[in-house]
This record gives structure tokens, C-alpha cells and sequence, in this order.
């Protein structure tokens, strides 16, 4: 590795611990500033900074090495994930960032839940946390290896350097700094990712001669390639289903709790348009240079007769071979960006469940503003230790365990939200009957040997589907036969009807 790749980097990590400081300075010491930046985030902060924590290193290195095997079939993930973001902005962050706050100020899911249900016997806030706690903290521990497996293949440093390094600058900053600096260094980690994957596939299809040079080096590889209804890996067609699956991971933007709360914390109703038009543009631009790093490196490798161990490392291995040392290591940090901007966020969602609905709620009710805080850092730190403790488990290929995550939550949190969010009727029963019913058939249908056999439903039916169907059903038929009871529910909601209104939603 050259020395100017280490300057680069060098830099990037001073500059995200300075960004830790400068929010530590600015923050206010209370539990609204420390975990959700007292709610006055700019809309392309908001927007970068929901964009740069979803998509976590699986973006840089997941997307283009699907690719680079697959081909253009691999697109309708792409597709999906778009649909589901662009509706995520339409449907969900206008209305949550009202209701959250009608619904006494709530700054995380479960107080949010409780809040709206007026659940004083606290079982719904437990639930939800149980999910969100245990969920996280393997999720984080995911974000944690693939951070130490990148600096092992990429530097040649131990497996056990690069996790250390990876979780402590993300732990120093998001403890020091809270949601703020979270928010702040996502932004900074969102342009650098941005930017990283322009300027990758842009630089390998000129090597290559042009665009219509590179496309036919790649029907020359396998007309299959540039085939969206056929997967040149198997050279099998994608049916009704396989499509449908690839797509549905859009459906999991509804309930990921550590992008929602950004809309939670945006400083008001009337920037969410901006962030939304900012937002998606981020995203679709930099999903398909991920998308076209992986097809044009695959076109790029088999011309220069190169081969590499690892399709997922593609985009490594462009930015070691095409560009100077400084860009190289500018290239590699886009690649640590990912994964910490996810780390952070779902290290800060995680310590706010442990604070607000474990320690406030059951052990100190009457917390001040900046026990509240230390608790919260704390927290950070007991989950970093906990993901760290994991990566260095017996099965470091946690990062398997992202895509059932991801359903998890979508089924168990998303139809719920939707619900909340549109359905007067929504009850605290059909709540917790939908997050249980969600988060129990996507284990079942990922862990259960209901069929071995490759063409199963099973085998091709990405698990959010019948998780997120089931638990709409649930909620549906329990909020009708056991509507509220207490008037004082409905009102709340009627509340919140009318701040929308008042606030002119919908005529931006």
C-alpha cells in the first residue's frame, strides 16, 4: 500500500473525530440534543445522512460484486430499493415527523409507539425495544467485520487491528457527539461515497473506450449480461416471483429505525421536500455507479486478462489499479464511510432504545436531562463492546445476517408505522400482534426447513414479503375487532390530522 493512500485516510479520520467535537461543542446537554439532535437538522443533512446509514458497505462492495456475477438482473434490487425509499419520504417522513411530536415529543420507535397507544402497562415500548436492541447490536457487530475484513485485504493489517480501528473512531465520535455528529459525518461519508462512485465506473469505461466500447466487451463476455429478465450466473430467466423478491427489499424502508428517525429529527415539515428531492437523487445516482462499477470493472478485468479471488472487492481493486495513491485511499475511505456511517447510526438508535426505554422508563423515571446523556453514551459503548465480542466469534460471516436484519425489521416495524401513521383504528394490541407476528414468519421462513428444494417458494421468496403481508393482516383484523376503547387515542390522532392540515402539508 502506497504511503499517500495512508495520508488520505489519515485525513478522513481526523476529520470525523473533529466533526465528533465540534458537535459535542455545539449540542445541547439534554436527551433530545444527545438522540435526536434536538430536531433541527437541515434537509441535506437529513437527506445524505438517511441515505449514507442505509446504505452501509454492501453499497460499495455487495451491489458491484452482485454485478459483476449477475449481470443487469441484479438491477431490480436497485429498482426496489429506489420505489421503497422515494415512497419512505412520500408516505412515511412528512407524517412521522408530525405525530412524533404530537405524540409528547417522542424521540425514538418505541416511545413513539407507547406514546401514541397511551400504553401504560409499557409491554408494547418492550417488544419494540427487545427487536431493536437485539437486531442492532448483530447488525452493528456485521458492520464491524466487514469494516475489519477491509482493512486485512486492503492494507494488510490483522483482522483484529481493523476491527478495532473501524469500531473505536466510529464509538470516539457518535459518544462524543451524539445524533449531531451521526448526522454531520453521514453527510460528509454521503459526499464521499457520492463522489467515489462517479468517478470509478466513469474512469474504467473510458479505459475501456467509450460506453458503446464497453458494452460490447460485455455481450462479448455473455449476451446474458446486459439481460434484465436473466441471470448470467445460472443462465436461468427470472420469473414473476424472482422479480417480485429482488424488488421487495424496498418494502423494508418502512421500518428501519435508524433511517426514519431522520425524518423524526428534521427541523420542519416544509424542508422535507428538499430533503426528499436531494435524497433521491443521491441515492439513484449512486446505486447505479455501484451498479455500473461492478459491470464495467467485470468488462475492464476480462480485457486486461486480470482476475480477482473476490467479485465483492471490485471495487477495491479498480481503485488500487486505475488511480494515484491519493485518490486510491480517498476510494478506500468511501468504502469505510459506508460502513461507518451505518455503524453510528444504528449504534446511536440501539444505546436511544437502551436509554429512553430501558433505563428512563423501568429504572429512573425521573432521570435528569444529563443522566440521560451519560446513560446514552454509555450505552454506546456497552453495544460497541458487545458487536466487537461478536466479530470476533466462531462465525465472522455476520454479514449474511444483514439481509434477514433488514426483513426482519421491514416486516416487523413497517406495516406497523403505515398503520400508525394512516389508520385511526390502530390499537396497542395490533400493535404488538403485528411487530410479533412480522419478526416471527420472517424467522420462520428463513431458518425453518420448510423446503430444501432450490425451486421452492421458499428458496426464491425474499422473506419480507409474507412477514410484511402477515403482519398487516394481524394489525388489520385486531384493530377491527378490538377497536380503542379510549377516546383519548382517537384524539390523538385527530391531533395530528389537523397539524398536518394546519401546516399545509401536501401544498409545498
Amino acid at each position: 500500500m502506497e504511503f499517500g493512500t495512508y495520508i488520505s485516510l489519515a485525513i478522513y479520520f481526523i476529520a470525523m473525530l473533529g466533526i465528533g467535537v465540534y458537535a459535542y461543542r455545539t449540542n445541547e446537554e439534554s436527551a433530545s440534543g444527545y438522540l435526536l439532535g434536538g430536531r433541527k437538522l437541515s434537509a441535506p443533512v437529513t437527506a445524505l445522512s438517511a441515505g449514507a446509514s442505509d446504505m452501509s458497505g454492501w453499497m460499495l462492495m455487495g451491489v458491484p460484486g452482485a454485478m459483476y456475477v449477475s449481470g443487469a438482473s441484479s438491477l431490480w434490487i436497485v429498482f426496489g430499493l429506489c420505489l421503497g425509499a422515494w415512497f419512505n419520504y412520500l408516505l412515511v417522513a412528512p407524517r412521522l415527523r408530525v405525530f412524533t411530536e404530537v405524540a409528547n415529543d417522542a424521540i425514538t420507535l418505541p416511545d413513539f409507539f407507547e406514546n401514541r397507544f397511551l400504553d401504560n402497562t409499557h409491554i408494547l415500548r418492550i417488544v419494540a425495544s427487545v427487536v431493536i436492541i437485539i437486531f442492532f447490536t448483530v447488525y452493528t457487530s456485521s458492520g464491524v467485520v466487514a469494516g475489519g475484513k477491509l482493512f486485512e485485504s486492503s492494507f494488510g493489517v490483522d483482522y483484529s487491528w481493523g476491527v478495532f480501528i473501524t469500531a473505536g473512531v466510529v464509538v470516539a465520535y457518535t459518544l462524543v457527539g451524539g445524533f449531531m455528529a451521526v448526522s454531520l459525518t453521514d453527510f460528509i461519508q454521503g459526499c464521499i461515497m457520492f463522489i467515489a462512485l462517479i468517478l470509478v465506473p466513469t474512469v474504467v469505461m473510458f479505459e475501456l473506450g467509450g460506453i458503446n466500447s464497453t458494452l460490447t466487451a460485455l455481450s462479448d463476455i455473455d449476451p446474458a449480461l446486459l439481460q434484465l429478465f436473466e441471470d448470467a450466473a445460472t443462465g436461468q430467466t427470472l420469473g414473476f416471483i424472482a422479480v417480485v423478491s429482488l424488488m421487495s427489499w424496498g418494502l423494508g424502508y418502512f421500518g428501519q429505525p435508524h433511517i426514519i428517525v431522520r425524518f423524526m429529527a428534521i427541523g420542519s415539515l416544509k424542508q422535507i421536500p428538499t430533503a426528499r428531492r436531494i435524497g433521491m437523487t443521491w441515492m439513484i445516482i449512486a446505486l447505479f455507479g455501484a451498479a455500473m462499477t461492478g459491470l464495467f470493472g467485470l468488462a475492464y478485468m476480462s480485457e486486461t486478462t486480470a482476475s480477482i479471488d473476490d467479485s465483492e472487492t471490485i471495487f477495491i481493486v479498480l481503485s488500487q489499479i486505475l488511480f494515484h495513491p491519493l485518490i486510491g485511499g480517498f476510494l478506500l475511505a468511501a468504502i469505510l464511510a459506508a460502513i461507518m456511517s451505518t455503524i453510528s447510526s444504528q449504534l446511536l438508535v440501539t444505546s436511544s432504545s437502551l436509554t429512553r426505554d430501558i433505563y428512563v422508563s423501568f429504572l429512573h423515571k425521573d432521570a435528569s436531562e444529563k443522566m440521560q446523556v451519560l446513560v446514552g453514551r454509555i450505552s454506546v459503548l456497552v453495544v460497541a463492546i458487545v458487536a466487537i465480542i461478536l466479530a470476533f466469534g466462531e462465525n465472522k460471516t455476520i454479514l449474511s445476517l444483514v439481509s434477514h436484519a433488514w426483513a426482519g425489521f421491514g416486516a416487523a416495524f413497517g406495516p406497523l408505522v403505515l398503520f400508525t401513521l394512516f389508520w385511526r383504528n390502530m390499537t396497542q394490541k395490533a400493535a404488538i400482534g403485528g411487530i410479533v407476528a412480522g419478526a416471527i414468519t420472517v424467522l420462520i421462513w428463513i431458518y425453518a426447513p420448510l423446503s430444501e428444494e432450490p425451486d421452492s417458494i421458499f428458496q426464491t421468496l425474499y422473506a419480507i414479503i409474507p412477514g410484511f403481508i402477515i403482519s398487516s393482516l394481524v394489525i388489520f383484523i385486531t384493530g377491527s375487532l378490538f377497536p380503542p376503547k379510549s377516546k383519548e387515542i382517537a384524539d390523538l390522532y385527530d391531533e395530528y390530522k389537523l397539524q398536518l392540515k394546519n401546516k399545509n402539508f401536501g401544498n409545498e
